[in-house]
């Protein structure tokens, strides 16, 4: 009976004892679909263009992601799969995709395990893009620096814009849930729920599984902290600039349905059937039309049973710990500001024009009488409109209703300089460089702290993929902190450890003081903030 049972347990689709290789052949690991070969990178073994659903295509666009069908023989996972449907709205993203397509739902594998029992603890990281824009294939994503470190990374694919979020009447009547919208966001729970079922063939353990992401993808995690269909399918999340709380919010699915129905108007198509038909090139070249509304959120009654701040509010999210954390000028003074010059009185026209009468209150809290303390002020006003009052407000409801750990920090480091080679390109606000006439047209001033986007290279360890920025070696100090947090988290839930000053977690029902600056110079320090965010929030929930 001893010898049947092991026969079983070594006969499992999974094969998690296997070896994942034999000496002198590439590495291969079979999942629940089917057997992969990937690539041996240097003793990082990778796993590339992993199918985590079927194609959303044809009568599958506009659905929820359908499970992956299974494949005869092996599978090559040697290169990323194709980049989802979008417009090149911000710079070159340099992508490593194998082109563009509507069927774009795959994932990518980094792992150091040789075996598929070592149950190491694992990073998905979400790309950001505003949810119009990005690939799990950018290099800044890369996961092999934080791989040759003792755990498994992993980046995945998801519909954008209009293919991931657009929310349409006849979409809602079709559904069995009675409800359309947030494909996007289903796409990544789609990939969780695969690498719980799958990761422990890669070496991976499936209960140790955390989520990051920057900008939209911080967003995204926050998405999958709320929904009910997600939750349960992670350990710990790192948010990086932006949160559902405030950044990219949710419409009610009423208002959703009619941004679909006015799409559809737009685009000639008089029913779901014709809008189906129609090519994922007409559609995407139709989003840049002038009145197109934008794709985002909704509260469904299904992915999102209510607004996620309210889910985050009634402690109804995943109770996991939580890295919060943003950048210095997450946005320039001239979106408070405009063209007009930086000084006291330019300044206090625009808080008035922005605030009405709550105007005086901002001054006080974004206090500026010179006109360098103007450009610092606005500054850190349009910060904390743009991403920064959005991650706040997540780790502060997180701490208050979680019971979990929230572990909070501010990012200043500066970018370098360009290198010479670069011309006069300018950094687009998502990454990827801008040239030409645009450039010109939209230069910013100098920046003086951390930019949107700017940590991401640093903290996933790929300076070294990006040849735009004229690296020193204090970039490189910084990069090293960033990567022992993360991987200090990912393996306990807690950013403390070697290399990392001591960093008090906020307690519940704790007003957190203090918060963990990222810089050259690393350090924990009072947080002075609060009294801003508080307002903000206040101005928040009267709206």
């Amino acid at each position: 009976m001893k010898k049947i049972l092991v026969l079983l347990l070594l006969s499992t689709p999974l094969m998690v004892l296997a070896q994942l290789k034999k000496e002198g052949a590439a590495p291969r690991v079979k999942v629940a679909q089917g057997t992969l070969e990937g690539v041996d990178e240097s003793g990082v073994y990778t796993f590339k263009g992993i199918p985590f659903a079927q194609p959303p295509v044809g009568e599958l666009r506009w659905k929820a992601p359908q499970p992956p069908k299974t494949w005869q023989g092996v599978r090559k996972a040697e290169k990323f799969g194709p980049r989802p449907m979008q417009r090149s709205v911000f710079g070159d993203m340099n992508f490593r995709s194998d082109g563009m397509s509507e069927d774009c739902l795959y994932l990518n594998v980094w792992t150091p395990a040789k075996t598929g029992n070592e149950k190491l603890p694992v990073l998905v990281y979400i790309y950001g893009g505003g949810l119009i824009a990005g690939d799990g294939s950018e290099p800044r994503y890369d996961g092999e620096t934080l791989a040759r470190q003792g755990m498994i990374t992993v980046t995945l694919s998801h519909r954008l814009t209009v293919f991931g979020f657009m929310a349409h009447t006849e979409l809602t009547k079709e559904s069995p849930n009675n409800a359309s919208g947030n494909y996007g966001f289903m796409d990544q729970t789609a990939a969780l729920r695969w690498l719980k079922d799958n990761i422990a063939a890669f070496g991976g353990d499936p209960n140790k599984i955390t989520v990051a992401g920057e900008s939209a993808g911080s967003v995204s995690v926050s998405a999958q902290m709320a929904s009910p269909l997600a939750k349960n399918l992670i350990a710990g999340a790192i948010g990086s600039s932006g949160s559902l709380l405030g950044t990219l919010s949710a419409t009610t699915l009423a208002q959703g349905e009619e941004n679909g129905v006015k799409f559809a108007t737009m685009v000639g198509a008089k029913s779901l059937a014709d809008l189906r038909k129609m090519s994922a090139t007409e559609i995407l070249e139709a989003t840049a039309k002038q009145g197109v509304p934008r794709f985002g959120a909704v509260v469904d009654g299904y992915y999102f049973p209510k607004a996620p701040v309210d889910i985050f509010m009634a402690g109804e999210q995943a109770k996991v710990p939580l890295l919060i954390g943003w950048n210095s000028e997450e946005n320039n003074y001239r979106s408070i500001l405009g063209k007009e010059e930086p000084s006291p009185a330019n300044y206090r026209k625009a808080v008035q024009n922005l605030y009405g009468s709550n105007a005086e209150e901002v001054l006080k809290l974004y206090p500026a009488t010179t006109n360098d303390e103007v450009m610092e002020a606005a500054t850190a006003l349009a910060g904390d409109r743009f991403t920064g009052f959005s991650s706040w407000k997540w780790g502060d409801v997180h701490a208050k209703t979680s019971g979990k750990p929230v572990y909070r920090y501010f990012y200043t480091h500066p970018r370098p300089a360009m290198r010479p080679e670069m011309g006069d390109a300018v950094a687009g606000l998502a990454g990827g460089v801008i040239r030409g006439a645009a450039a010109t047209a939209n230069r910013p001033p100098a920046p003086k702290g951390a930019v949107h986007s700017a940590d991401i290279e640093y903290a996933m360890g790929n300076l070294a993929t990006n040849k735009v920025y004229d690296w020193q070696p204090e970039d490189y100090k910084v990069s090293e902190i960033f990567q022992q947090v993360y991987l200090n988290f990912v393996k306990t839930g807690n950013p403390n450890g070697l290399g990392v000053p001591n960093w008090p977690a906020v307690k519940p029902g704790q007003e957190p003081s203090m918060i963990m600056i990222i810089d050259k110079n690393t350090r924990l320090e009072k947080d002075t903030t609060r009294p801003r965010f508080q307002f903000l929030d206040q101005l928040s929930s009267k709206k």
